[in-house]
Formats: structure tokens, C-alpha cells, sequence
């Protein structure tokens, strides 16, 4: 308020000091007249809002007015003392006082632009002190309440698989099924994926986030999902379950701090729970849905000056993007590591687990473009299948939790009556060690309108031959690379109607490149050992609602055939 009451003061004091002023026209005087009446009709609806009280609005004119009289004065007595100094060279008389003719129409138009900027000024003021002191709301809020942030996003979709025609029914096993059953036998028909039948189905996919703000730089974080996928890397939600009730999943749970110095500087984020995804990848190592678990930080070192280029650039999030873009700002070194437990054995000292670090730069060049540019390594540990001893179960363990297609597999199970017909249980074949580099480019010289960039390229370094051969009795050829090429072109972040993008992706992922486990789940629905394109739009329906469609279009590269091509229209909000 007492800024409020400053600003006032100062608006005030000009025109009750010029209407006091002796020396004014009169015409002068009733324009500021009126300037005056117009500024305390304005304090007086203040007062009647609520927003200040009586006692405060007349101390206030009180105070304007009477230091406009002493300025009055003041003013007075200069010019009194000017005029007495004017006249001839030494004789001490006053001088003609020559006074420049200024025509009506002139100082109507003065008038008239000096009492809208006054009118403006006053307005702009009583506006900002409202906002920033809360007028009109009793007592303001309680500091709990200003602490927690909500937020959420809603997608409905419409989903099309289509299957080539020279796919062969019963040419993949569905291996996941198999390890849940306990064998090919005993899953049944399951026992083989869907590789000929089109299907078409509608899903729906809710998020609840919020977040509180403990302390300084320090705050906790929850977000629900409806999902009945039994699935890390989605959390739709399938229509047509009139039997069951929607189920609701906490997706996330995580403490985070950021560690900001006085001259805003962002030296370094933790993490720990279960939080989104801190790496800079495509959705060729990580599904967009894929959260993490466990522990990790990114340590940020400044190389060049500061820029607030980090809000309009490389958007990521709850949209139609693919692209994570990690936790770095512009003009500086990054550095982010992980460990992430995978699955805890109860009878076992080694669980499984993810060590990851990844060191990179995000650069901003002139005034249009910016870089990201990183290089990983992925060490997952004690994830390879162990076969079995005869008549035993202790290995058991080493079979994934989750998994979906393309990673070549291994028998865990074998009992004496196991056969190639009614293997029980598989497992991974080859560890997983990635070497995974990603360069992004934005250029953002056209506006609002930007062209993106991306390209990544993964190795499996992990991949063992002999070593393969040795533990399973399995000769496999390595099959190791992944890529992705990618171009965005539109806006960054689709916010209001007629906002629009568009973009066309190539990728490629050989059977044992990457973890089939949390690589895309719409891309050959999921799965390594593929190959192919994508393409899509978004377009903006309204603020913060957008509707997109994508055509995915993939092929194996080594086994039976099996083309997929997926088509998926969604109608998005966020809040």
C-alpha cells in the first residue's frame, strides 16, 4: 500500500499544485479541473471497492494538497525572483518580457495528451499495486495455499492398427505372455502376437500433477494417471471396460532442489522418487510416458552470458513431441547422472539396475538459433537371462519384469521336460551397455515459427557374441545400431488457435540396439527390429487446446514380415 499511496501522491501533487497556482490561464484551470475531479473520482470508487478505506484515501488528498500549495508558492517566488532580475545592463529595472504566442487549437491538443498520459499512468499504477498486494482479498491468502501449483492434461484418441497384407499369422510368439502363463502351452492362443488383424480402438489418457513448494529452490512433487495398461511406457486408458472401474495410478512422487545462487545463476538440479524423464533423448532410447525411478542431478557450468531463450526454445511436454530435451540452459556445460533400480530380488544381493551418465552443451548462437547437443552412456546391470540348473528355479529371477519385441531371448527354464514347444520362462540374451549421442538444432529467425532439427544415433557396446554363446548355447549375430532423423517446422509450443507444426521422422533400431522395454510404444507398436517413417500435424483449437494426427508406417528388419501401420488422431487440453 505504501508504494500505492507514493505513486498517488505524485500523480496528485501536479495537477491541485497547478489549479492553486496563481499564474495559470483559465482555461488551464478547468481542463486541470476536471484532471482533478477524474483522479478523485478514481480514488473514491477505490474506496468503495473495498480496495482502500476512506481514511487512508483522504489522508492521501490531503497530503497531495498540501504540498501542491507549497509548490505553489515556490513556484511563485522563483519566478518572482526571475522577473527581477531581468532588464537593461546595470540599470536594475525589469525588462521587457517578451512571451511567445501559442495558438488555442495547440494548447487544446497539449491538454488533452497530457491529461490521457496522467489518466493512463494512474490506472497502470492502481493496476500493479492490486496485483502485487492482493487488494480486495481478505486477509490475502494463507502462504500454504500460494506454495502449491496444479496442473493436468487430458487427450482422447483415436487409434487405427493396420497390418501388411504378406504379414504371416502365428509367425511371432508373444513371449511377455508366455513368462505370465508359464509356458507356450499354457498360454494358449495368447501364446502368438496379432500380426494380420487390423484394429481400431479409443483411448483416453487424464494426468493430475501438483507441486509444493517447501522451501527456497526446494519442492515435492505427486501426478496421477488413469491407466489400464500394465505398462511403463503407457498410461492410457482403453474405452469399452463397462465392467471395471477406471483405474488411477500415482505416475509420479519425487523431491526436487535447485541449487540458484544470488545472481540467478542455476548451478544444479536433484532429484529422488519417481520423476520425468532428466535425459536428453529421443523416443528411440525412452517413451515420452516413460518415468524414472530413483536417484538424479544435472550440474550445469556457465561458458558464456546469460539468455532467457529458454522458454521459446525446444519445447517438450504433454503434447505431440517426442524429444526430451533434458534440464539444461543456454550457454553452458551440462553434466547429469543417474542410478535408477529396475527390479528388486528378494533372495538376491544384485537387483537390477540403470547407471547412466551424460555430459553435453546447450549453446545459443546470435539471436535466432540454439543447440543441444549431448553424449550418454547406458550401463544396465544384471539384466542378462541365466539359465536354470536341471530341476531348478533359482534363476528365475532374471527375467524381465517388463518387455515387449525385438530383443533377442534366451531360455531361463529347464526342466526335463522343457522343449522348444513349452519353453516356461525367457530372458534378455545380450546385456546392454549404450553408447547413445543426440544432436538438436533450433532456428527460430522466422518468429513465432521455428525449424528443429534432431538427430540420434545409438550403439549397443554391451552386445557379446562369445560371451552369448558361452551362457546360452545361442549363436546370435550382433545387431546393434539405432538412428533417428528428425524435422520439426511450426511453433515450439502450440498455446492458442492457430498456432500449428508439423514434422517427419525417419528411424531405424536393429533388434539388440536398445532396450525393447522402454523404446516407443506406437512405432511398430513397440519394439526393436524396425524400420520407418512418421509424420504428423498439430493445429491449435483454442487456448491450451490443440488436435493433432500422426501416421506411422514401419517394417522388420531381420524375421518373418510384419508391416504396421499405425494412425493416431487426438484431441488434447492442459490446465
Amino acid at each position: 500500500m505504501g508504494n500505492f499511496m507514493k505513486a498517488d501522491r505524485k500523480l496528485l501533487a501536479a495537477p491541485l499544485a497547478l489549479i492553486l497556482a496563481s499564474t495559470a490561464a483559465a482555461g488551464e484551470k478547468e481542463e486541470l479541473l476536471k484532471l482533478k475531479n477524474t483522479t478523485l473520482n478514481l480514488i473514491d470508487i477505490l474506496v468503495q471497492q473495498g480496495i482502500i478505506d476512506k481514511s487512508k484515501a483522504e489522508e492521501m488528498i490531503k497530503q497531495a494538497e498540501t504540498k501542491a500549495e507549497a509548490e505553489a508558492r515556490a513556484e511563485a517566488a522563483k519566478e518572482a525572483r526571475v522577473a527581477a532580475t531581468r532588464g537593461g545592463p546595470g540599470k536594475g529595472k525589469p525588462g521587457p518580457i517578451r512571451v511567445t504566442y501559442v495558438p488555442d487549437f495547440v494548447k487544446d491538443e497539449i491538454r488533452a495528451e497530457v491529461s490521457k498520459e496522467l489518466r493512463d499512468e494512474v490506472v497502470k499504477e492502481v493496476k500493479s499495486q492490486a496485483k502485487t498486494e492482493k487488494w480486495g482479498v481478505p486477509a490475502a491468502l494463507p502462504d500454504w495455499v500460494n506454495r502449491f501449483k496444479l496442473s493436468g492434461d487430458f487427450r482422447v484418441r483415436f487409434e487405427n492398427q493396420l497390418f501388411a497384407d504378406d504379414n504371416q499369422e502365428g509367425s511371432y510368439l508373444n513371449w511377455p505372455v508366455i513368462n505370465e502363463e508359464g509356458g507356450i502351452t499354457a498360454a494358449g492362443e495368447s501364446a502368438f502376437l496379432n500380426t494380420t488383424v487390423d484394429r481400431q480402438r479409443y483411448r483416453i489418457r487424464f494426468r493430475l500433477g501438483l507441486e509444493a513448494q517447501i522451501a527456497e529452490h526446494f519442492k515435492a512433487g505427486v501426478r496421477l494417471a488413469t491407466s489400464n495398461d500394465r505398462s511403463p511406457i503407457s498410461i492410457n486408458q482403453t474405452l469399452g471396460q463397462y465392467g471395471k472401474q477406471y483405474e488411477v495410478a500415482l505416475d509420479r512422487a519425487f523431491l526436487q532442489y535447485d541449487y540458484v545462487d544470488d545472481k540467478g545463476r542455476d548451478w544444479f538440479t536433484v532429484w529422488a522418487g519417481r520423476f520425468a524423464n532428466p535425459w536428453l533423448s529421443t523416443d528411440n532410447m525412452f517413451d515420452p510416458d516413460l518415468s524414472f525411478e530413483g536417484f538424479a542431478g544435472t550440474f550445469r557450468l556457465p561458458i558464456g552470458p546469460k539468455t532467457a531463450l529458454a522458454e521459446n526454445y525446444f519445447k517438450s511436454g504433454p503434447q505431440y513431441r517426442q524429444i526430451n530435451m533434458g534440464s539444461s540452459v543456454p550457454n553452458a556445460v551440462f553434466l547429469t547422472l543417474g542410478a535408477f533400480p529396475l527390479q528388486e530380488i528378494e533372495l538376491e544381493s544384485q537387483d537390477k539396475w540403470l547407471w547412466a551418465a551424460q555430459t553435453g552443451l546447450d549453446w545459443h548462437f546470435g539471436s535466432s538459433t540454439r543447440m543441444k547437443a549431448g553424449i550418454a552412456y547406458y550401463d544396465y546391470k544384471n539384466i542378462v537371462a541365466l539359465p536354470n540348473a536341471l530341476g531348478s528355479r533359482r534363476n528365475d529371477w532374471t527375467a524381465p519384469a517388463f518387455f515387449t519385441k525385438g530383443n533377442s531371448l534366451a531360455r531361463i527354464s529347464n526342466d526335463p521336460s522343457d522343449t522348444n514347444v513349452n519353453t516356461r520362462l525367457v530372458g534378455l540374451a545380450s546385456d546392454f551397455d549404450i553408447i547413445d549421442a543426440m544432436l538438436a538444432l533450433d532456428y527460430g529467425g522466422f518468429g513465432a515459427n521455428h525449424i528443429m532439427l534432431t538427430a540420434n544415433f545409438s550403439e549397443n557396446i554391451g552386445f557379446d557374441r562369445k560371451e552369448i554363446l558361452r551362457r546360452t548355447g545361442l549363436d546370435i549375430k550382433p545387431k546393434t545400431t539405432a538412428f533417428q532423423v528428425r524435422l520439426d517446422v511450426g511453433r515450439p509450443e502450440i498455446r492458442k488457435f492457430g498456432d500449428w507444426s508439423t514434422f517427419f521422422a525417419y528411424k531405424y533400431l536393429e533388434r539388440d540396439s536398445v532396450l525393447d522395454a522402454f523404446t516407443d510404444s506406437n512405432f511398430h507398436l513397440a519394439g526393436t527390429d524396425a524400420k520407418g517413417w512418421m509424420a504428423g500435424m498439430v493445429y491449435g483449437l483454442a487456448k491450451n487446446t490443440w488436435a493433432n494426427i500422426r501416421w506411422l508406417s514401419a517394417d522388420e528388419i531381420d524375421g518373418p514380415p510384419l508391416g504396421i501401420d499405425v494412425l493416431l488422431v487426438d484431441l488434447n487440453a492442459r490446465f
